[in-house]
């Protein structure tokens, strides 16, 4: 970590040092490292616990908002009790009660994606179909580059002319594509932002390319906020600070522990 980032961190938990706070996490790259096999991705060690007590401190709202399907999450993340679950990118909500919402769509896009999910049933490209309540999804990951970009450029040939038509759009992420309807991680974090009190701090931890409009509403909260990327390699983003799973991850969360007692 440099000295920027350590600085800016500093500033922040000053700042919020017993107060009200909404902690808002991506699950997969974030809190528990990628497997091919995505149902057996677990939070890296030491992460459970410390949310755990972060948690028990009573001062913090801690939410998790995935591309994954949010009855996914808890199972593997195993917290007692469960947080709220942002899903499918925020189109999804899944409440600490196991009341679950989920947007609805125009019947066109309904139409649309049921006959794309018939078609990728009979012929997934070469990748990994996932069938989504508001979206189909295409992964590559685990294949060589090479097969990767093959993989890639048949997926964009079937999905982006079918983005272009109101209510679809096509959503790039770590070694996938995905053509959706409804909320984004942006969407989500305005939700949860409008639902909080005036000037809560927030913050936002995520690792992809789908994560960035969450930081960019974040950081245009009017409290103190501060958005993280978290993800081995650096890259382009609208993210305050850059810090490594899960060594700075584990620090990250012990410095909001801090904060809160």
């Amino acid at each position: 970590m440099n000295r920027q980032t350590a600085k800016r961190l500093d500033e922040f938990f000053c700042a919020v040092a017993n107060t009200p706070k909404a902690l808002l996490l991506d699950y997969d790259g974030t809190m528990a490292g990628f497997r091919v096999d995505r149902f057996k991705a677990r939070p890296w060690a030491g992460v459970r616990e410390l949310l755990t007590a972060i948690q028990r401190q009573g001062r913090t709202r801690i939410a998790i908002v995935t591309g994954r399907p949010a009855a996914d999450v808890p199972p593997m993340l195993g917290l007692d009790p469960s947080p709220e679950v942002w899903g499918l990118h925020g189109a999804e909500r899944l409440y600490p009660n196991g009341r679950r919402a989920l947007e609805r769509h125009a019947p066109e896009v309904r139409r649309v994606l049921e006959d794309l999910r018939r078609r990728l049933h009979r012929d997934a490209l070469g990748g990994l179909f996932e069938d989504k309540p508001n979206a189909v999804v295409i992964h590559w990951r685990g294949h060589a580059p090479h097969v990767a970009k093959q993989i890639e450029r048949r997926t964009r040939e079937l999905f982006e002319p079918l983005a272009k038509l109101e209510g679809l759009r096509l959503l790039k992420f770590e070694s996938g594509l995905e053509l959706r309807a409804g909320r984004d991680k942006g969407g989500a974090v305005r939700e949860i932002l409008r639902e909080s009190s005036d000037g809560v701090a927030v913050t936002y931890v995520g690792d992809d390319l789908t994560d960035e409009a969450a930081f960019a509403v974040v950081n245009e909260a009017k409290g103190p906020h501060l958005s993280v990327l978290m993800r081995r390699k650096k890259r382009k983003t609208a993210a305050d600070v850059w810090l490594k799973p899960p060594e700075d991850l584990r620090m990250f969360l012990r410095k909001w522990l801090e904060a809160g007692s």
